[in-house]
């Protein structure tokens, strides 16, 4: 509170019975609140700052007043009015302080100079328990029940939440982890068909002449499948075609077979026929069969390290997700976060959902509640996602603004109706259909960013366009 200590009027309870707070109060309650309270007069300027001991219930009498909120470094105007009656200031006093806290939850300033009837709040506790104890109880019942219901509802809101993505990981951990299973069991056959073909050669009238220069072709075959230009469709089938008749030409066993193979590594009749001049008509089959099951080692070992390395990636994205064995807060890389949460979310993006990533590599890292913060994203891209009901684009943008980190997410999707705006971020509102959204996912995220974070979350929209912007301070949540 001001350290200017305001001038102290006369109390009269015609004037407080003309308030609308007080009309239905007899003359000895108007009395009491006299004898216990105060006129004061306060000059414009601060009144009282959010987080201050919450000492005082004001009543205003004269003047205009603002309340703010505090967003970040910002002082965010909430409320302005000269309504005579207004109250502000310790008017949860009665309800206890581990609920509530002790201190004030916004600031108050007279934008002109402004008369007040004050209060204690030990005063208003005294009132409020002795004068309206049926509406203590109906006011304590719906401050704790809202408060329990949205404590409830949250919880199954990170559940729901936690349960879809635990579905969607399990789907993308399958795909690689059976192609790896597969692969692995076709690997099997081939190097042991390898080995067979290997020890006819072996047998075959080779010197060791012969073989090394075999060999010398097996790894420039492998070599060149690394290297193999990728074809198109129909592309691939010509070269199929030509090199199943010069296969079918020279007598090699299932040319149909081995010729995609060969293919896919680039090699053509020319390659074949320096094989023929290696090993001559009576060896062909057995080397280029010897090759084929090479090539085809290699390509089904490529597979697997693709699949395992898939699912490194998603187990490492998960963990990075859910922050695990990491401190709560700490200072990260927002772009890590983002694209955790993408990769979790990877079974949600539709094929018709094109996602743009206009990240701002300058950003520096940000001290925040790493897993928390996913929860917002993740609430965040999920609507978007939903909102173009699979077909648009997700837009992902970040920014360096001042001392502020700047992430905006983004959605080609209908909008959302000018009604239904500004209560987006209550709780227990949506727009979805009974059974598909608790209306808390938003409110939870504008807690997480706002009260968590000291930042800000807003949101824009019109039709085919819809932009929630979070606003965090680089320097973290001071």
């Amino acid at each position: 509170m001001t350290d200017e200590v305001p001038e102290r009027l006369p109390c009269n309870i015609d004037e407080l019975r003309t308030l609308f707070l007080f009309e239905k109060l007899s003359d000895e309650q108007l009395q009491w609140l006299c004898d216990r309270g105060a006129v004061q007069r306060y000059d414009a300027g601060l009144v009282f700052s959010e987080g201050e001991e919450a000492t005082c219930f004001f009543v205003l009498l004269e003047g205009t007043i603002a309340l703010s909120r505090l967003v970040g470094a910002d002082d965010i105007e909430t409320t302005r009015t000269d309504q005579r009656g207004a109250y502000a200031g310790a008017w949860r006093a009665f309800l206890r302080e581990d609920d509530v806290g002790r201190g004030y939850n916004a600031s108050m300033r007279a934008i002109t100079p402004a008369r007040f009837f004050t209060l204690s709040a030990d005063d208003f506790t005294e009132l409020m328990r002795q004068w309206f104890p049926m509406a203590l109880h109906l006011l304590e019942g719906l401050f704790y029940g809202s408060q329990r219901t949205q404590e409830v509802i949250g919880q199954r809101e990170r559940l729901l939440a936690l349960g879809s993505l635990s579905a969607g990981l399990t789907h993308e951990l399958n795909n690689p982890a059976a192609a790896a299973v597969r692969a692995t069991a076709s690997l099997r056959d081939r190097v042991a068909g390898m080995r067979h073909k290997l020890a006819k050669i072996a047998g075959g009238k080779w010197d060791r002449a012969m073989l090394a220069t075999l060999i010398e072709q097996q790894e420039r075959a492998v070599e060149q499948l690394a290297k193999a230009p990728e074809l198109t469709p129909l592309d691939a089938a010509d070269r199929e075609d030509e090199l199943t008749e010069w296969l079918d030409a020279h007598g090699v066993t299932s040319g149909y077979a081995i010729a995609p193979t060969f293919v896919q590594a680039g090699i053509d009749g020319d390659w074949l026929d320096r094989v023929v001049e290696i090993s001559g008509p009576e060896m062909l089959d057995g080397s280029l069969q010897w090759l084929y099951y090479t090539l085809e080692s290699e390509t089904l070992m490529s597979e697997i390290e693709d699949s395992t390395t898939r699912i490194s990636t998603l187990v490492s994205a998960a963990k990075q997700y859910s922050q695990m064995d990491r401190a709560p807060y700490q200072v990260l890389d927002i772009h890590e976060l983002l694209d955790s949460t993408l990769v979790m979310l990877t079974g949600k993006v539709a094929d018709g959902v094109h996602v743009v990533k206009d990240y701002d590599r300058s950003l520096p890292d940000v001290p925040v509640y790493g897993a928390e913060l996913n929860q917002v994203w993740t609430n965040l891209i999920d609507n978007a996602l939903q909102a173009m009901d699979g077909n648009g684009t997700l837009t992902i943008r970040t920014q360096h603004v001042e001392d502020n980190a700047i992430v905006e997410i983004a959605d080609t999707g209908p909008g959302i109706p000018a009604e239904n705006l500004r209560r987006i971020f209550e709780p227990f509102f949506t727009t979805k259909p009974v059974g598909q959204g608790t209306g808390l996912g938003l409110d939870i995220s504008w807690r997480i960013i706002v009260n968590r974070h000291h930042g800000d979350l807003s949101v824009e929209s019109e039709p085919g366009r819809t932009v929630f912007r979070v606003c965090l301070p680089l320097a973290g949540a001071t």
